[in-house]
């Protein structure tokens, strides 16, 4: 099995499936940096055997920034938890290199945690030209669709009433119609769909819904 440089956690986002989870604020070592996560999506496909999985990195960027860039130190990590436990059974790794994003997985890690390597033997690999203009480039191999590259920011807040509110000079809270604060910025998104035959098994819904569930997660690392 042949691994690549080892990668360490820079930035992380949970949420359960099928939710959203939005992280504009990040901690000060990663924010505004190549590795803060913005946003994590994990949603049924258009096809109900699939799920989609968007990962996005890099907020505010300027609405003509066609300039900005993936990291190419910096993987981007998707984890599933097939069992409830918190740890990643399961992971899809995408790093970019000159201009194309490569993808591996999903596949078993040899090693959990805060630290990654990369196994490029692994069955289930894909690659596509990163976008950078309106127009969508993608890819699909093996059943799994990819893309990477430019989209408007996805996440709405009013921040400046925000401040307002919690500066208690707001009394009657958020306006209805708010301002969207993030309008007209983008961020660079990861986005794969994949067959839910390979995401491995489930468990029930901690509430006792009797809904079958998996976590997932995702975190951006730096090469060391």
């Amino acid at each position: 099995m042949k691994k690549t440089n080892l990668f360490i956690i820079g930035g992380l986002l949970c949420i359960g499936v099928v939710l959203t989870a939005a992280d504009h604020l990040d901690a000060p070592a990663v924010s505004g940096t190549t590795a803060d996560i913005t946003d994590f999506y994990a949603f049924e496909a258009a096809n109900p055997d699939n799920t989609v999985f968007v990962a996005n990195v890099q907020s505010s960027l300027a609405p003509a920034g066609n300039d900005a860039t993936f990291d190419e130190n910096v993987l981007v990590e998707i984890n599933i938890d097939n069992n409830g436990d918190l740890v990643e059974d399961l992971v899809i790794q995408a790093i970019p290199r000159n201009g194309v994003m490569y993808f591996f997985g999903p596949y078993q890690p040899s090693a959990t945690g805060l630290n990654s390597t990369i196994n490029d033997q692994t069955q289930y690999l894909g690659e596509v030209a990163i976008s950078s203009g309106a127009n969508a480039t993608t890819s699909s191999d093996n059943g799994i669709s990819y893309f990477a590259g430019l989209r408007e920011d996805p996440f709405f807040f009013d921040f400046s009433q925000f401040n307002q509110v919690i500066g208690g000079m707001a009394p009657n809270g958020f306006n209805n119609p708010g301002n969207d604060d993030f309008d007209q910025t983008n961020v660079l998104s990861i986005v794969v769909e994949v067959p839910n035959s390979l995401l491995g098994g489930t468990f029930s819904h901690p509430a006792g819904t009797g809904v079958e569930v998996f976590n997932a997660w995702v975190e951006a690392k730096r090469k060391q």
